[in-house]
Parts: C-alpha cells; structure tokens; sequence
C-alpha cells in the first residue's frame, strides 16, 4: 500500500481484488430486497428507480482508490442492507438547520 498526500491510504490491486467478492454479494442483496413486496417502496416505477440509483452508488464507488473511502462505502451498504433486510428504507441522517 502506498500513501498519498492528506493521509489518505490507497488501495492497492490486491486491496480491490479482495473486496471484490463482498462489495459484489452486497449489490446483489441490496437488489434482491428491493425486490421484495414486503418493503414499502410503492409502484414498480419506485423499485427501478432504487435500483438505478443503487447501480449508479455502485458504479461510482468501484472507482474509489482510497482504502477508508471503500471502508466507508462498504460499512453504509451493509447498515442499508440491514434495514432493507427488516422491510424498512434506510433512515438518512437528520441534518439540524441553524
């Protein structure tokens, strides 16, 4: 592993090689519940768009090179999963207005 500047850790081809397998079985679950009827998610139309937006957090994650990034994004797909998992959305982070 080498580093960069601002402390950040970069993966190496050997770090993505061996996530590859979880972040792959990840994106497969959290498609499969958006599949489930239990969640209430509303029409097909809701459904594809989840799904759309899952590929593309997908997508644009598989180029991240920074190995606490790919920890991060690993860690907010598995708390989604679990939520997904209990027929329920994932809550977002109550943001307080000052």
């Amino acid at each position: 592993m080498g580093s960069g500047g601002g402390g950040l850790v970069w993966a190496t081809a050997e770090d993505l090689t061996r996530n590859r397998g979880r972040v792959l079985s990840l994106y497969r679950q959290i498609l499969r519940c958006l599949n489930s009827p239990e969640l209430p998610l509303g029409g097909l139309a809701a459904r594809l768009a989840k799904k759309a937006e899952v590929r593309t957090i997908f997508m644009l994650g598989s180029e991240e090179r920074s190995l606490h990034n790919i920890a991060d994004l690993v860690d907010a797909a598995e708390y989604s999963l679990s939520f997904l998992k209990k027929a329920a959305s994932p809550k977002r982070p109550s943001r307080e207005r000052t």
